[in-house]
């Protein structure tokens, strides 16, 4: 059986997706299915992607800092910002605002605007279950 945080949860998760979810993993896809024609941005395009399935059920996951990440991490969230970075992070702003006229969306706007820096530099961090303890084996999005 479910527990009570389980329950919450997969609610939360299947009103984001209705709500903004879908629509932020299409835009996700969009820019990794550009990345990837662009073939020298493949890398990115791979990046795009696990942000896309992070994007579309991210209640009870979350973006952490990969340790040992450094200079190449950087200068690949340079590119990243280039080319799609701010396209997507300008994304989760407008719906946030949208989401937030509502009573009902506003948690959600919230949570949608905690997407903007992972949107804006993604490269350098991991995406792990939020129940699990830091320094433990990170779940792969």
């Amino acid at each position: 059986m479910l527990g009570k945080v389980s329950v919450l949860r997969l609610l939360l998760n299947v009103l984001w997706l209705v709500l903004v979810g879908f629509w932020m993993a299409v835009g996700y896809i969009v820019a990794g299915l550009i990345c990837c024609i662009l073939i020298i941005t493949i890398p990115w395009g791979i990046a795009s992607f696990r942000l896309a399935s992070f994007v579309l059920w991210p209640f009870g996951r979350e973006a952490v800092e990969k340790p040992g990440a450094g200079v190449p991490s950087m200068l690949g969230n340079v590119v990243w910002f280039i080319v799609a970075g701010w396209w997507l992070a300008l994304g989760h702003i407008f719906t946030s605002i949208a989401l937030a006229i509502t009573i009902i969306g506003i948690p959600f706007a919230w949570a949608n605007l905690k997407l903007v820096p992972v949107s804006l530099f993604p490269l350098g961090r991991e995406i792990v279950s939020s129940d699990q303890p830091f320094g433990s084996q990170p779940v792969r999005a």
